[in-house]
């Protein structure tokens, strides 16, 4: 396994690409797996535990939510995503962050720009969220008409620039496509927090999971590769069952209906889910049935 300091070195200021103009790397990172192991047995000094007691202990507090602990590492990254991406990013307000400002400093001259392939049609049940894809023929004509668009707008505010507009009002009309850049600083808990939420493809949006996804594989599994796991197993890849889906599956195994079809598990459902034609929490919980063999169909 490689080790803490020697995965810092190779990877601080290393630049990984997102998107078409963006990236992320690190700036510095503060403690590895052997500091959560210290803060969770309140002890100084390394090698009072053997190494799979630290891996045993990080997965009891990962899987027991203890996560003070957790709070005791920290990382700082330097981002650059755009506008509207970032919108949703500073969103987590448990982050130190430092951004480029349009007030002191001209503007980054670069906007993310859409492929034909790449427009994303909306989804019916879900209002924040997309389904599918846009012909690439239509697509194309998306695109240039974007392109076009940054163009004018980029000319229209260096035209205000050279014209000695003061930045902060020369920026207003700047599209939301526009990058721009940050130090991001966080502690370890609650990047987790920001991971679980923004590496989900099935519920964030595919930008920011891809600044997510790089982020948690390519930079916090080699500094804190036992925190890692732990995450992945409990809660990146894990599954939470509620009471009334516990219940549906108590009711399924004594009808012997496991793996049970969609009517059977209709049968079995929670009443509070029975009268209402449209129940997230119901999908959610058939969706978990299927995930582990109990669901069919």
């Amino acid at each position: 396994m490689v080790s803490n300091q020697t995965a810092l070195e190779q990877l601080r200021w290393k630049k990984f690409p997102i998107l078409d103009k963006g990236y992320v790397c690190l700036v510095d990172c503060m403690g590895d797996d052997a500091a959560i192991v210290q803060a969770a047995r309140v002890s100084y000094g390394e090698g009072t535990k053997s190494v799979s007691d630290d891996r045993t202990l990080i997965r009891y507090l990962m899987r027991r939510q203890h996560t003070t602990p957790f709070e005791m590492a920290e990382i700082k990254l330097l981002v650059r995503v755009p506008m509207d991406c970032w919108r949703q990013w500073i969103r987590h307000r448990t982050a130190s962050v430092n951004e480029y400002s349009t007030r002191y400093s001209v503007a980054i001259d670069e906007t993310y720009q859409t492929k034909p392939e790449q427009w994303r049609l909306q989804k019916t049940t879900n209002r924040q969220g997309s389904d599918g894809f846009l012909d690439a023929e239509q697509g194309r004509l998306l695109s240039e008409e974007e392109q076009a668009f940054h163009r004018q707008a980029r000319e229209i505010y260096d035209r205000r620039i050279r014209q000695g507009i003061a930045r902060e009002q020369a920026r207003k009309d700047l599209p939301l496509a526009a990058y721009t850049e940050a130090y991001w600083k966080i502690d370890l808990n609650n990047l987790f927090h920001f991971l679980f939420l923004r590496m989900d493809t099935a519920h964030a949006q595919y930008e920011i999971v891809q600044y997510a996804t790089t982020i948690g594989e390519k930079i916090v599994k080699p500094l804190f590769p036992f925190a890692w796991e732990a995450f992945s197993d409990y809660r990146l890849e894990g599954m939470s069952l509620t009471r009334l889906d516990r219940d549906v599956i108590v009711r399924l195994a004594a009808n012997e209906t496991v793996p049970a079809t969609y009517e059977q598990f209709l049968a079995s459902q929670d009443e509070s889910w029975r009268n209402l034609e449209c129940c997230r929490e119901r999908s959610e919980c058939w969706e978990k049935l299927q995930r582990i063999g109990l669901g069919k169909g």
